[in-house]
């Protein structure tokens, strides 16, 4: 009766292993999609994974800010990089979602420039809306922006 038992519990115990271990070639959905990724990381929810830029602003100082923008998820960030450091003041990178280009302003989220390298704001979705990132350099009040996507 024992041994029948100990098989038993063995039996159970591969079963549930198995149940646990993903199949090869498994994919993972995205964690939001749309409107509703709004202000989430696009990494913590899996949109980060073939991200492509698609508009990008520049500034003095070596400052890059990057739309990278996921099919998946529908929804778009800003990614910042300072290449050279030395900052003197904080500076910010964002991105907008507007209803038109150049009107309807609906929201954005911005992220400070590390001194130097990158980082990453959250997303705001919605594939009918029209965005663009920008910097802003809080010690002149300079902004420069690029173009509407």
């Amino acid at each position: 009766m024992k041994r029948m038992i100990a098989k038993m519990a063995g039996v159970a115990a591969a079963a549930m292993t198995m149940a646990l271990v993903p199949l090869a070639g498994t994919s993972y959905a995205a964690g939001c999609s749309g409107s509703g990724c709004d202000n989430l990381g696009p990494v913590s929810q899996g949109c980060d994974a073939g991200a492509v830029t698609y508009r990008t602003a520049t500034a003095d100082g070596g400052l890059k800010a990057e739309l990278r923008w996921s099919s998946t998820c529908q929804a778009g960030w800003v990614r910042v990089t300072d290449s050279s450091g030395g900052q003197w003041w904080p500076k910010y990178g964002y991105i907008e979602k507007w209803s038109g280009a150049g009107t309807g302003f609906i929201r954005s989220l911005s992220v400070t420039f590390p001194n130097p390298g990158s980082d990453w704001s959250n997303m705001l979705g919605g594939g009918s809306y029209y965005y663009r990132v920008c910097i802003k350099d809080s010690g002149t009040g300079d902004v420069d922006c690029s173009t509407f996507w």
